[in-house]
This record gives C-alpha cells, structure tokens and sequence, in this order.
C-alpha cells in the first residue's frame, strides 16, 4: 500500500493555513493526489471534469438569486431582524448555536439543501445574529459586524460538512466506500455513515463553543468605557 497519494490531504492544510485561493489548493492538491495514486496527467483532469460535470448548479443558482433579491428588495432581512428583537433572551451565540443544530440533524436526514449562503444565510441567519447581537450588546463597529457575518457562514459551512455524512446516500459516503473498497476493505455506507456520527458531535460543541465564546467577548467589549449604549 502506498501513502504517497496522502500528501494530497497535507497540501490542502496547509493551503487553507496560508490561506491561498481555495479552488486552486483543492484542485492542485486533486492533481498532486492522482498523480501519486498512478494515475495519469489526463485521466486526472478527466476525473475532475466529470466530478465538475456531474455535480454542478449552475442552473440552480440562476434560480434562487432573483427570488433572494426579490425577498430582500421588500424588506426580508429587516422583517428577520425585527422578529429576533422580540424574541426574550435571544443572543448572537445562542441563535447560532441553534442554527448549528437545525443544518446537522437537516443535512443528517439528507436535506443539506434546505440551508445555504445565498437562501437561509445572507436573507436570514446572518441578520437575526446581527439583531441579536445589537440587541444585547449594543451598536457594532465594522469589525464586529463582519466577524457576526462570518460566524454565520461558518456555523451553515460547519453543519452542513460534518452533518452530511452521517446521511448514508450522500455521494461523499460513497466515493469513501469506494476507497477503502479499492484498498480491501469492505465498508457499508451505514457502516461509514454512523461513525460520522463522533466526528459532527465534536464539531457541534467545538464550534458552539467558538460561537458562545464569541457572544462572551462581545459583552466584553461592549462594557468597555467609550463604547456608545
């Protein structure tokens, strides 16, 4: 057995760590695993090609974005802000929190479709934490205001990756099943799919955890003096 083609994985961490261009790590990081694995320069560009083929949503896309705008140009992100303001005891990391939880079990179901960036994150999600946010802490300065946003795109990153896999049909388990099944392992994609079922419980207390952290230090800085009420 050869664990030449893992270097693949070790290129993609330390892409993500200098923080380069995510479509070229992935992608140079494809090339570099393939080309380990025996393959050759074009039955790699071949595979990602089809995988691009068989898996794109471009059409989709086309869709949802008039209908987001649509929603948005009649007030969607400010009815969202004015429904978690009267909500008692709403806050920035507990909303999120929930979120984290509802992508998980969604996504766990097969429904990874019901969230997103473009129809839940950027209309819903990521007004509410802001609303919350002001709510309890006060008005945000831009910094403040982006770090919100980009926690709210984590959390549906984050629910959506490692809750996907314990669905066992979802195409991720079985390009795994294929994997170890080249290797001489015989998998099912229950199998695989339950021992997913560690590794999202993790990440939902670890990445709770950095969103209720989060939420601390805001009320941190919030009662620091010449911060505006």
């Amino acid at each position: 057995m050869s664990y030449w083609p893992l270097i693949g994985i070790a290129l993609v961490v330390a892409g993500f760590a200098l923080r380069l261009n995510p479509l070229l790590v992935v992608a140079g990081s494809a090339l570099v695993t393939g080309l380990l694995g025996g393959l050759g320069l074009v039955p790699v560009i071949e595979a990602l090609g089809k995988a691009f083929n068989d898996n794109r949503y471009i059409s989709l896309t086309w869709i949802i974005l008039p209908v987001i705008g649509l929603l948005e140009r009649h007030g969607l992100q400010q009815q969202a802000r004015c429904l978690i303001a009267t909500v008692r005891g709403a806050t920035m990391g507990r909303l999120l929190v929930l979120y984290l939880g509802f992508r998980q079990i969604t996504a766990a179901l097969g429904m990874k479709d019901i969230g997103g960036h473009p129809q839940a994150v950027r209309p819903l999600i990521a007004p509410m934490a802001e609303a919350a946010a002001e709510r309890t802490h006060g008005p945000l300065d831009a910094a403040e205001r982006d770090k919100v946003r980009a926690m709210a795109a984590a959390t549906d990153n984050i629910g959506l990756f490692f809750g996907e896999d314990i669905f066992f049909a979802i195409a991720s388990i079985l390009l795994i099943q294929g994997v170890f099944e080249t290797q001489g392992y015989e998998l099912t994609p229950l199998q695989l799919s339950v021992w997913a079922i560690p590794s999202a419980v993790c990440a939902f207390f670890l990445h709770g955890g950095r969103l209720l952290a989060f939420d601390r230090r805001l009320a941190r800085r919030a009662r620091l003096p010449g911060r505006a009420a």
